[in-house]
This record gives C-alpha cells, structure tokens and sequence, in this order.
C-alpha cells in the first residue's frame, strides 16, 4: 500500500474514463470531482478528447442486392481529470467512490 504526505504537492494524478454511453461518463466525471473537491483538493477538468467513432458496414441480404446494407457506428467518448494538492483522505475518498459499470476508469500518478 502507499503512503502519501500531506507536504507532498508534487504529485498529480491524471484519471482517464472511456465509455461507449455519454450519459455514465457525464455521471463518472460529475461523482468524481464532486468527491475531490469535498476533500479540498484542486481539480482540473474534466477535459473532453477526441470522439473515437468506428464504422461498420454489413450486408444485409446473404446472396444478392449489394445496394442492401446497414451502417452501425460506435462511439467512444473520453474524458480526463486531473488532481492537483491531493490529502490522503482524496486518495482513500477515491478508492471507495462507486463507478459505473459501463466506464473504463484509468489512475495514473504522476510526479514532477
């Protein structure tokens, strides 16, 4: 387990959420910051990237009719945050925080 001081400024932690639904990455980021803050940490975000979308076509006649076809595409949304003058009570705050299940959620620490 790791153990952070207070004095310890240096560090910032960068989280990464992917999610195919807006709506749960919006809720995500929301949970998120919300418990950051109440900890009196500095929080900066939620900053939106890039949109993946990819697209699929498909046949949808098994023989004939090549004009006869079905377009699907999938989006994946992403958001970053990051955790300036974190406490451990923001890291503990954090560890029990319940996220959905539809959020790919990424932790990283960075120190400078």
């Amino acid at each position: 387990m790791l153990r952070y001081k207070m004095s310890n400024f240096n560090n910032k932690i960068r989280i990464k959420l992917k999610s195919f639904n807006f709506k749960l990455i919006i809720n995500s980021t929301k949970d998120i910051i919300y418990t950051a803050k109440n900890t009196g940490a500095v929080v900066y975000g939620p900053i939106p990237l890039p949109t993946k979308i990819e697209k699929f076509i498909v046949l949808t006649s098994p023989h004939v009719n090549k004009d006869a076809r079905e377009h699907y595409e999938l989006r994946t949304y992403k958001r970053l945050i990051d955790i300036i003058q974190h406490t451990e009570k923001t890291i503990e705050a954090l560890k029990h925080l319940n996220i959905n299940s539809g959020v790919d959620v990424k932790i990283i620490i960075l120190s400078k």
